[in-house]
C-alpha cells in the first residue's frame, strides 16, 4: 500500500473544502437550506421557476448552453415520479451543460435514455452490483484504504475526520478501482475538477488538465489491453456492448474513458461528503450512535438514513420532453424540472418527523442516491465504504465523540454539493 493515501499533502485541503470548492464555483449557501425547501414544497408541489429562481439565489454561472424556461418538483410524489420516468424528464439534458460535456470528454450514460441507457449501463452495471461491492471491492481495496487510515490516527488524541479520513478514502478506492496507481488519485481529480470549470480556469489550464487525464487513463486503458488486470477498466475491456441490432462488440477506448471519468468524479466526491455528512448526524447524537454501537445490523439504516436526511446533492435536473401533469401541476415541453429531492426527502407527506435524524425509523424509499434507471451507479459501492469505515471507527475508538473545543462542524456548501466544513473529533 502506497504511502499517498496517508501522506501530509496540501492538495487534500485544497481538493476537500466544501467552502473553497463551492466559493471556486462562485456561490456558497451556509443557510440551513431545509427550512427553505420546506417553504417551498408548502407552497405547491411543483412550481414555475427553477430553484434558484425560487430561493431567490443568483444563477452562478450559465449552466445551460440554451436557454429554457425553469420548473421544479418538491415533493416526493413528484420528484419520484420525476425521477422514475427518463423519457419524460429526460437526462439527455447533460448534452446541453458544457461543463459536463468538457469534464468527460464524450458521452457517457449520464446523458443517455432508454434502450441506449440500458445498453450501456449493462456494460457497467455488474461491477457495482451489492454482492460485488461487499466481496471485489472489499477484498481488493476498502479493507486496506480503512485500516492504513485507521492506523494513521491511532496515535492522536483528536482528528478532523473530514480532512484526514472522509476527503482520502473514497477517492484512493475509486481511482484503485478503476485502475489507476495510488499516486494518480489527486492528480487526476485536480485535472477533472479543472476540467468541470471549477476555479474559473484559463483555456491552457483547461488544455493542460485534458491531457493529464487523457495521458493517465488512456496509458491505463493501454496497459490492461495488453496485460489484464482486476479493475474496472479491465473489465469493461472484457465486456461486450449488445447494440440496438442485438450484435455485439468492445468498448472503444474513448467510451472506456469517458465513463471512468465519470466513475472517479462522482466515487470520490459524493462518498466523501456524505460519509462526514453521517458521522455527524450520528456524533452529534449519542443516543443514535450507542443504538448502532449496541446493533451493528442497523448499519446500513443509519446511512441510508442520513442520505435521506441530507443528501449532498439536493437536486437535478431533467429535459420535459413533452407536455405532462406532475403532481397535479401541468408542465409544458420543453421546460427544465429541477428535481428537488432535499424537499422530497423530508415531505410530511411520507414521513413523520421528517427533520429527525433516526436510524430506527421504518425504512421507506427515499431519493438520496436518486431512483429509478438513472439510480446512482456507484450506491453499493459507497455504501461499502461507509459500511466499513463505520464498523472501524467503532471498533477502534470507544470513546469517539465530537470535540467540544472545536469549532462547530457546519452543513455548508452550493446546491449541487453540501457537506461538512469538518467532522472534529476526540478519538479518545
Amino acid at each position: 500500500m502506497s504511502d499517498a493515501v496517508t501522506a501530509d499533502d496540501p492538495r487534500y485541503k485544497e481538493l476537500f473544502d466544501v467552502r473553497t470548492e463551492a466559493l471556486q464555483g462562485g456561490y456558497i449557501l451556509e443557510d440551513d437550506m431545509n427550512q427553505h425547501f420546506h417553504r417551498l414544497r408548502s407552497e405547491a408541489p411543483v412550481q414555475k421557476g427553477y430553484l434558484r429562481e425560487l430561493l431567490d439565489i443568483p444563477e452562478h454561472h450559465k449552466k445551460f448552453a440554451t436557454p429554457r424556461a425553469g420548473y421544479t418538483a418538491l415533493s416526493f410524489e413528484a420528484c419520484n415520479t420525476a425521477f422514475r420516468d427518463n423519457e419524460t424528464f429526460s437526462s439527455r439534458l447533460y448534452e446541453d451543460m458544457p461543463g459536463v460535456q468538457a469534464g468527460f470528454g464524450g458521452k457517457t450514460i449520464l446523458q443517455m435514455v432508454g434502450p441506449e441507457h440500458r445498453r450501456y449501463r449493462a456494460t457497467l452495471q455488474p461491477m457495482f452490483l451489492k454482492p460485488k461491492a461487499f466481496s471485489w471491492w472489499r477484498e481488493r481495496w476498502i479493507d486496506d484504504i480503512v485500516r492504513n487510515l485507521i492506523q494513521s490516527l491511532k496515535d492522536q488524541e483528536r482528528a478532523d475526520l473530514n480532512l484526514q479520513f472522509c476527503a482520502r478514502m473514497p477517492v484512493h478506492t475509486v481511482t484503485r478501482g478503476v485502475g489507476l496507481e495510488g499516486e494518480d488519485a489527486l492528480a487526476f481529480r485536480t485535472a477533472l475538477q479543472t476540467m468541470m470549470g471549477q476555479g474559473g480556469p484559463t483555456p491552457e489550464a483547461a488544455m493542460q488538465a485534458s491531457k493529464t487525464i487523457d495521458d493517465l487513463l488512456g496509458a491505463t486503458v493501454r496497459r490492461r489491453r495488453e496485460t489484464p488486470g482486476d479493475d474496472v477498466i479491465s473489465g469493461l475491456i472484457a465486456t461486450e456492448l449488445e447494440q440496438e441490432d442485438g450484435s455485439r462488440r468492445p468498448l472503444t477506448d474513448q467510451e472506456i474513458m469517458s465513463n471512468c471519468r465519470l466513475i472517479i468524479l462522482a466515487g470520490g466526491g459524493t462518498t466523501w461528503r456524505q460519509l462526514g455528512i453521517t458521522l455527524w448526524a450520528l456524533l452529534s447524537r449519542p443516543q443514535q450512535l450507542e443504538a448502532l454501537r449496541a446493533d451493528r445490523g442497523l448499519m446500513e439504516a443509519a446511512i441510508d438514513e442520513a442520505a435521506r436526511w441530507n443528501p449532498t446533492d439536493p437536486y437535478f435536473s431533467r429535459l420535459v420532453t413533452c407536455d405532462t401533469v406532475l403532481d397535479g401541476v401541468e408542465v409544458p415541453a420543453g421546460v427544465v424540472l429541477d428535481i428537488c429531492l432535499g424537499a422530497a426527502n423530508r415531505d410530511p407527506a411520507r414521513w413523520d418527523n421528517a427533520d429527525d435524524y433516526d436510524l430506527l425509523r421504518p425504512f421507506q424509499s427515499h431519493l438520496g442516491f436518486s431512483i429509478g434507471p438513472h439510480q446512482c451507479l456507484g450506491m453499493n459501492g459507497a455504501k461499502a465504504e461507509m459500511v466499513v469505515s463505520l464498523n472501524a471507527f467503532l471498533d477502534e475508538f470507544p470513546n469517539l465523540r465530537l470535540d467540544p473545543d472545536a469549532p462547530a462542524p457546519q452543513l455548508v456548501g452550493a446546491l449541487e454539493g453540501r457537506g461538512m466544513t469538518a467532522v472534529p473529533v476526540r478519538l479518545r
